[in-house]
């Protein structure tokens, strides 16, 4: 049995919003293929999110300056206990999907508040004499990244979305990364319903292998 997190990021109702209606189809289609597996869900606008601020950023460095974690402040202890809350479960799962609409050639901020929170020294990643090194490289890890963009500009790497979550994925030793984008439904309206089915063909058919 394998454990998968499905993430979304959206203010829109599902039937609203093309990212989660194409999210959807991946689901459904995974759920049906590997019923065995257990998928948790996070979403990012109604899930309480720690922000790394500056309880956050004082606790740590207390701690890298050799504190114990019931030495911080209670404010310090909550906050922090959250992101590694966070940090824990994404590390204790087998198979990421990250659900999201392109705001302004990138994410929503909560989105990456949410990298913020798992991206945590010791946990994810750890600091060596040559550089950062990913902690999450076992048990053949995987993440797809379902997008969806009105314009064209995937292709053109003008929308950072993917390419970041790509490196940042990788930064943390995930290296099994791939990205189902939907574009052109504004740009061309004409070819909307295409583009749509087409976007979501892709989502079933990788559903099922994953």
């Amino acid at each position: 049995m394998k454990k998968l997190l499905y993430v979304t990021c959206n203010l829109k109702p599902a039937e609203q919003s093309r990212s989660l209606t194409l999210g959807k189809e991946f689901l459904d289609t995974y759920i049906k293929y590997h019923p065995d597996d257990e998928v948790h869900f996070l979403d990012l606008y109604r899930d309480n999110i720690q922000r790394i601020d500056t309880d956050v950023l004082s606790g740590w460095g207390k701690m890298r300056n050799g504190a114990s974690f019931a030495s911080l402040s209670i404010d310090e202890q909550r906050k922090v206990g959250r992101i590694w809350k966070h940090a824990d479960q994404f590390i204790a799962v087998d198979k990421y999907v990250f659900v999201t609409p392109m705001y302004n050639l990138g994410f929503p901020a909560e989105f990456k508040m949410y990298i913020d929170a798992v991206c945590v020294v010791g946990k994810t990643f750890s600091y060596t004499p040559i550089g950062p090194v990913g902690l999450l490289k076992d048990q053949g890890r995987k993440c797809l990244h379902i997008h969806s963009s009105g314009g064209f500009h995937f292709g053109k790497q003008e929308d950072h979305s993917v390419p970041y979550l790509r490196s940042v994925m990788k930064f943390m030793g995930i290296d099994d990364f791939e990205a189902i984008v939907l574009e052109g439904v504004d740009a061309i309206p004409d070819s909307a319903d295409e583009f749509k089915v087409a976007a979501a063909e892709k989502a079933r058919n990788a559903a099922i292998n994953y």
